[in-house]
């Protein structure tokens, strides 16, 4: 690979700059003082080789003597998304775990991750440490939330503007190279988070040089990208195969591909699934890619093992996290509202047959139906969560399920989870019970501060009628240090947690992850009364049942419908309250 199309590229005559400007009369390179007109070439290109660059060398563009802009696929921006780009020689890195070729996908256990809060340091050096951690818990793959270039300090990494450029606030491109390394090196997979929706509202200047990128479409972000243009569409999925093949992750999560706006013949999502799909067939590597997509699109989804051909491994099962809070919290505001007719039948639902909503009508939605029918995908097409980034942080306090729900409900949820065929995943902290909030952070200024002071006093002006100045400013730096991980607790308040979820993991990798390539979904029933069943088909023909009791009373009589030698609870007369079953019965 590494004939990238975008961003400069160091030869054997010096460093070639090129950029997509159709928009532009003239184009300057600017190194330091020095001004060099670039050539006009075809297609709304400019392009110039400077024989004395070289890495580490820093520049600007500067358009029609009007703007100084950085490389929209610059590799690296020390001094932030306004500062000058720096040549990033990627050969120069040595890496040491050169025969790793990742894992297959229905090995995956998902901790998801925000680099900045992960520990107190809040760099890619600092999270090297706590790998160990990871790998001890029964963690397979870390995911990091996007580290594309965003305007600011503190980010979630949503409001990216340069999609190539890992953010500087976290360290240098060589110190992310040692992260996955490192994660390699111990045979853990790294997935990155990505951003193909929109762009950030700040740094990014590609509608003055380059307003062919967007349509008139609005996303709940910002404007729609255009991808019919060949150059839009170039820009993505060679930042996708870029992230894979310079960096080594293993794969890729897109974020919110419900809002990308598919106009054309073939869809991005498609190219961009076959292009990966390439770099995986030459590389002979395990890459795997995820979405994030609030339509339930079933024909996008293919879990299959060998390389993506033009689909996605699985997608966030937002469904099973909805269900699932309300069942443990009764909480019914917003999305909630479409799971509060029968929380535990929608939890059961999504256990038998992946998604809760597969045509039906959405209350949240206006009355549109919503998904398509899953039932005939592998559960391994769906990753289930009980936490994660959006679902603490888009709460006004960013306050996590442990300050929601009882202890018993919470530890029953997890047998399930992290028992059940679909691929898990963890926010970081959720492992030992952390409560530490995450609440939403940024690091704008002017205008744009104050405007994303007021949306969010907008959307939960509840909040803020009932709580006034308690509830975090997001601009706040100390909204931001609230989030930093408790590690201090990991051993003391979170010991007994971190016990169980190690125990249930080591269940998991023991019993259930070597079967789980070919299974199917069986049946599930919930009652009223609380009781779960639920029952898959393994991919040796063994058969994976649960029987589980999520009320606060005790339901008499039902452990001997289950079957097979248990590996999780103990069969009794009587299921007691939260209490959780599993069973594998070999043929």
């Amino acid at each position: 690979m590494n004939e990238w199309h975008f961003g400069p590229k160091l030869t054997t005559d010096g460093t070639a700059f090129r950029l997509w400007a159709p928009a532009a009369r003239r184009v300057d390179l600017l190194l330091g003082q020095q001004r060099h007109p670039l050539a006009s070439a075809r297609h709304g290109w400019f392009e110039i080789t400077i024989p004395d660059a070289k890495a580490g060398t820093r520049y600007r563009f500067r358009i029609d003597d009007e703007i100084d802009v950085p490389d929209p696929a610059s590799a690296f921006q020390p001094d932030d998304v306004f500062g000058a780009s720096e040549v990033i020689d990627h050969s120069s890195y040595a890496w040491r775990a050169t025969d790793w070729r990742g894992r297959p996908w229905h090995e995956t256990v998902l901790l998801e991750a925000h680099v900045g809060a992960f520990t107190k340091e809040g760099t890619y050096k600092a999270m090297i440490g706590k790998l160990d951690h990871l790998i001890e818990t029964g963690v397979t793959a870390l995911e990091l939330l996007p580290l594309a270039d965003f305007a600011g300090a503190r980010n979630w990494g949503y409001d990216g503007v340069l999609w190539y450029a890992p953010d500087s606030a976290y360290g240098r491109p060589e110190d992310l190279k040692l992260l996955v390394d490192e994660a390699h090196l111990r045979g853990l997979m790294v997935f990155l988070d990505v951003v193909y929706n929109h762009f950030g509202p700040e740094g990014n200047y590609l509608g003055r040089y380059a307003p062919a990128f967007f349509t008139e479409a609005q996303t709940p972000w910002g404007s729609a990208i255009d991808y019919r243009v060949p150059q839009a569409r170039a820009f993505a999925i060679e930042n996708a195969l870029y992230w894979l093949d310079e960096y080594r992750f293993d794969g890729l999560r897109l974020d919110a591909v419900h809002a990308i706006t598919e106009t054309g013949e073939i869809p991005m999502l498609h190219d961009l699934s076959l292009a990966a799909g390439q770099l995986a067939a030459e590389t002979g590597r395990h890459i795997h890619l995820v979405l994030e997509n609030d339509d339930n699109c079933v024909s996008l989804l293919d879990p299959a093992p060998g390389p993506p051909g033009g689909k996605y491994r699985a997608q966030w099962n937002d469904d099973y996290h909805h269900a699932w809070h309300v069942t443990l919290t009764g909480e019914k505001q917003g999305y909630y509202r479409d799971y509060q007719r029968a929380p535990l039948a929608d939890v059961a639902r999504c256990l038998g047959a992946g998604f809760a909503y597969q045509g039906e009508a959405s209350e949240h939605r206006g009355g549109k139906p919503r998904g398509e029918t899953s039932g005939g995908l592998s559960p391994t097409a769906f990753v289930n969560f009980l936490q994660n980034h959006d679902q603490i942080g888009n709460r006004p306090f960013g306050d996590r399920l442990e300050a929601l729900a009882k202890r018993e409900a919470i530890e029953a949820a997890f047998a399930i989870t992290l028992l059940s065929p679909a691929i898990p995943l963890l926010f970081m902290g959720e492992e030992w019970g952390s409560k530490a909030p995450f609440p939403f952070f940024c690091d704008f200024n002017g205008g744009l501060a104050e405007a994303v002071r007021k949306g969010r006093r907008d959307e939960y002006a509840w909040a803020y009628d009932k709580f006034g100045g308690d509830v975090p400013d997001p601009l706040s730096e100390d909204t931001f240090r609230s989030a930093i991980l408790d590690w201090d607790n990991v051993n003391g308040s979170g010991r007994e947690r971190l016990t169980l979820v190690r125990e249930l993991l080591a269940l998991r990798r023991h019993h259930i992850m070597p079967r789980l390539a070919g299974t199917r979904f069986g049946e599930t029933h919930a009652a009223d009364s609380g009781l779960l069943n639920a029952s898959w088909y393994l991919g040796d023909g063994a058969r994976l049942s649960l029987l589980a009791n999520l009320a606060d009373r005790t339901i008499p009589g039902q452990a001997n419908e289950n079957h097979g030698t248990p590996i999780w609870g103990t069969p009794s007369d009587a299921m007691t309250p939260w209490s959780v079953l599993w069973c594998v019965e070999t043929r």
